[in-house]
């Protein structure tokens, strides 16, 4: 687990799974993937086995542990609903989170088959959250499927944002996270893609955040959107940060 996590909307992260395979497009320039496969073959490094898939069972009760409450980013070194994840240690990370009820989990997913066949048998507790990643408008679907999850709090990921995603039928969603890739070729994002995302989540009362416009490196372009930053957080986030 990292606390201190340099993601601008969450505090931490806790990896009880490593390791994953591309999906879409948005997988292209996984960050994830090109930290973990510098140190393959590094005897006793935690990526020794580069991004393959890997569970870590010793790290499931890590959340048990911090007593201070955190927004806490769920493999973000992984997809919790990867198909090669057994379905009875997904059982097992949501018993934990759960269990330390006075955090809050953000689950983040490309695999919406995997996650609506099994989220009628997992416990949908109050402080965790599920979104899906949507790049392009070619995977709005799984906005349809997310929508099907009894969870207190579904989102969206349009990060990399690499097309426009206008039409996106943001009912049922309480947040909305976008931002432009980073890294060596990094596709750009264009402004009104951002923009039009950021309409739509003003006209639904959607919480809009706008993480960064990316570049060679993450924080090259800034945060800011016609003059200013979006933090916006879900309504319940912030009825909890204000009773604090």
């Amino acid at each position: 687990m990292a606390d201190n996590s340099a993601i601008e909307w969450t505090e931490a992260t806790w990896n009880p799974v490593t390791g994953c395979s591309q999906v879409s497009p948005g997988c292209a320039h996984c960050y994830a993937k090109t930290f973990a496969e510098r140190w393959r073959g590094v005897p006793g490094h935690p990526y020794e086995q580069g991004f393959g898939l890997r569970l870590w069972p010793q790290r499931l009760d890590q959340p048990l542990r911090w007593t201070r409450p955190r927004m806490i980013f769920v493999n973000s070194m992984s997809d919790l609903f990867h198909e090669d994840i057994p379905s009875e240690y997904i059982e097992e990370v949501f018993e934990v989170m759960g269990r330390a009820d006075h955090h809050t989990f953000q689950i983040l997913t490309k695999r919406h088959e995997r996650l609506v066949e099994l989220a009628p048998n997992l416990p949908w507790h109050p402080n965790i959250w599920i979104g899906v990643s949507v790049e392009n408008r070619r995977f709005t679907q799984r906005v349809d499927y997310l929508r099907e999850v009894d969870a207190e709090v579904r989102f969206i990921s349009a990060e990399p944002l690499l097309g426009p995603l206008e039409g996106l039928d943001l009912s049922g969603i309480d947040w909305l996270i976008a931002g432009g890739e980073s890294g060596p070729g990094h596709r750009p994002m264009k402004i009104e893609w951002a923009r039009e995302l950021r309409d739509r989540c003003l006209d639904d009362e959607v919480a809009f955040f706008f993480k960064q416009w990316g570049g060679h490196r993450p924080k090259s372009g800034g945060r800011l959107l016609d003059g200013r930053t979006w933090d916006e957080m879900p309504a319940v986030q912030r009825v909890e940060l204000a009773t604090v």
